[in-house]
């Protein structure tokens, strides 16, 4: 489908510039030169014209890491795959919506796997079969990176994303937890890139077969395993806490709903929120197959961990994390959750959605302490 832009072509710019100047979300890790002259000549916000600009930038950065490693220069080549690879995120952010938007997925999800190739650190890709039900996936996707140095049997921190931070975007914010001694260990959540299911009241069964595989890994801690859930990721952190608890030493909910966040009140409230830039509802659609606002608020209270009754189930430890000005996911969640079921750390930031300051350092400390 092609979504209606929320923003005018001007607005838009303004929103880049400051989320550039700001490194948020898309702009955490790409080179602020090339990113701020395509923010200018960004010519239209339609599907077509967005992605094919974001992939011409990735296209120049292909070519130069591809000539690069024709001259035996792996650290230009590196850098110039990550840059390609940063450009093609954004040709499909903040989801591949559309046709022209999903090729840009698929360049993003290949220059990934130069960059994987040539990082010093070993990066492993797995796959595993998976018992999908009718109309699902037959495999789940994922990948480990190991922490530099010789490192015998490193805890594990199993990662992802939300609606349009994903797999391969979560690899750049795993960075501190590899440089502390842990694997990362990095997969879709329900509904988005390579998962093989849609999101659904039971869709963490997604993580049963990624715990069978670690229980198989010799170099691999399997009995020091974290989940660290970013955006609505959080919430599957959250859910996995209390379902998954006897094979996690931890789990973090970084800015995820839990009960609030799915009712349909917050739901409209939510639907213009100004952190994001364009087509929330319609990506928060497809993680249920569907490409509507009423297609969500039709699925999402399913989700509501209060109403399935997991909240009051004990726990492993918790860590809840948000920033107090949300208007995505509502921050109200942590303040309910701390109300059931186990005892919980929680801590909420100054800003909107996921905080602002020195939250990664806190998550990253608070995992250090639960995994060391």
């Amino acid at each position: 489908m092609s979504a209606t832009p929320s923003r005018t072509l001007p607005e838009a710019r303004q929103w880049l510039r400051e989320h550039l100047a700001q490194r948020k979300n898309p702009f955490n890790a790409i080179g602020h030169d090339a990113a701020a002259r395509h923010i200018e000549t960004l010519p239209g916000l339609d599907p077509e014209t967005w992605a094919g600009h974001w992939l011409a930038g990735a296209e120049d950065f292909a070519a130069r890491a591809a000539k690069a490693e024709e001259n035996g220069d792996r650290e230009d080549a590196l850098e110039n795959w990550w840059q390609a690879y940063q450009f093609a995120f954004l040709g499909r952010f903040p989801s591949p919506l559309h046709p022209a938007k999903l090729a840009a997925y698929h360049r993003a999800v290949e220059y990934f796997g130069k960059v994987s190739a040539l990082e010093q650190t070993r990066v492993q890709h797995v796959e595993v079969p998976f018992a999908g039900r009718a109309g699902e996936g037959d495999v789940l996707r994922f990948f480990v990176a190991r922490p530099p140095g010789e490192v015998t049997r490193p805890p594990v921190v199993m990662m992802w994303g939300g609606i349009d931070v994903w797999k391969e975007e979560s690899y750049a914010r795993g960075r501190p937890l590899r440089e502390r001694g842990f694997a990362t260990l990095h997969l879709d959540m329900p509904g988005v890139g390579q998962s093989p299911l849609h999101a659904g009241p039971d869709a963490e069964r997604q993580w049963d077969p990624v715990f069978a595989w670690l229980r198989d890994q010799e170099d691999l801690d399997a009995d020091r395993v974290a989940a660290l859930g970013l955006s609505f990721g959080g919430y599957w952190a959250m859910k996995l806490a209390h379902t998954h608890r006897d094979r996690l030493a931890a789990a973090v909910n970084w800015g995820g709903g839990v009960h609030l966040t799915f009712q349909p009140d917050w739901q409209e409230r939510s639907r213009q929120a100004s952190s994001y830039l364009m087509d929330l509802m319609p990506a928060r659609a497809r993680l249920f197959g569907g490409t509507t606002f009423e297609d969500y608020v039709a699925h999402c209270p399913g989700l509501s961990l209060l109403d399935q009754g997991v909240l009051d189930l004990p726990s492993c430890p918790l860590l809840l994390v948000n920033g107090k000005d949300d208007r995505q996911n509502a921050s109200a969640d942590i303040h309910l959750a701390l109300e059931h079921g186990s005892p919980k750390t929680a801590r909420v930031f100054p800003g909107g959605h996921m905080g602002e300051g020195p939250v990664l350092p806190t998550v990253t400390n608070w995992l250090a302490e639960h995994l060391s």
